[in-house]
């Protein structure tokens, strides 16, 4: 039997979770959700909306993690 090209096509369905945040955090991220509106143009999002994106931002930069991502026997 040959190759296919394309291997099994990742899970990429969103996974919905419930937290709870501490009611500063919630101000904060309120906050800026408006300064980005602000800064985009663009009607305030939800503040939740700015929490993936923010998380994922957040472990792109994070050194440490991609270092022990990539070798977790050395990972910490």
């Amino acid at each position: 039997m040959s190759k296919l090209k394309l291997s099994a096509i990742p899970d990429d369905r969103p996974v919905k979770l419930t937290i709870e945040l501490p009611a500063a955090v919630h101000r904060d991220l309120a906050a800026y959700a408006e300064v980005l509106a602000r800064e985009t143009g663009q009607p305030a999002a939800d503040p939740a909306k700015l929490i993936a994106p923010m998380l994922a931002r957040f472990m792109m930069t994070d050194r440490a993690f991609s270092r022990a991502r990539r070798d977790p026997k050395h990972g910490g």
